[in-house]
């Protein structure tokens, strides 16, 4: 359980007590930027993200019988939905800020379908409402770059 329980607060950032869920967020883009994630294949990208889903999904669904549904500690979505935001973007500063921004206001507000996916059982509900706030901000994104040179 203790496995489960650092995968799930992303080595224990969900256990700050205000802005977990930012602070993952925040932690996913400085990673991919370290890491230069931005530079590896689609291929390796997608397998990062679909890594992150299902192990997200498997301890949340764990972590969930001991903190209950959708726990602010459980921050593995975020960091999931983040790096869906990012998914095949060019690094610049300003499209990290950018894909951070967007991915937080879809997370929250929860628009456009965003908040039924909360419903889904188990430790699918906490995922796919994040996979779905960080598709929307990667379209969005994608758009920008494509159609506005941003």
């Amino acid at each position: 359980m203790i496995v489960n329980k650092l995968i799930a607060t992303c080595l224990g950032i969900g256990y700050l007590q205000k802005g977990a869920g930012t602070v993952a967020a925040l932690f996913c883009c400085l990673l991919w930027w370290a890491l230069r994630i931005d530079q590896t294949s689609w291929v390796e990208q997608t397998t990062h993200i679909l890594v992150l889903f299902f192990a997200g999904v498997w301890v949340s669904a764990r972590v969930e019988k001991i903190w209950g549904h959708d726990s602010n500690r459980i921050v593995i979505d975020e960091w999931l939905g983040m790096s869906v935001a990012l998914f095949l973007l060019p690094f610049s500063w300003m499209n990290y800020l950018l894909a951070f921004i967007l991915f937080r206001f879809f997370d929250i507000a929860k628009p456009l379908f965003i908040r039924n996916a909360e419903a889904a059982p188990a430790g699918w509900g906490v995922m796919l409402d994040d996979l779905l706030a960080g598709i929307y901000s990667a379209v969005i994104l994608h758009l920008l770059i494509k159609y506005f040179s941003f």
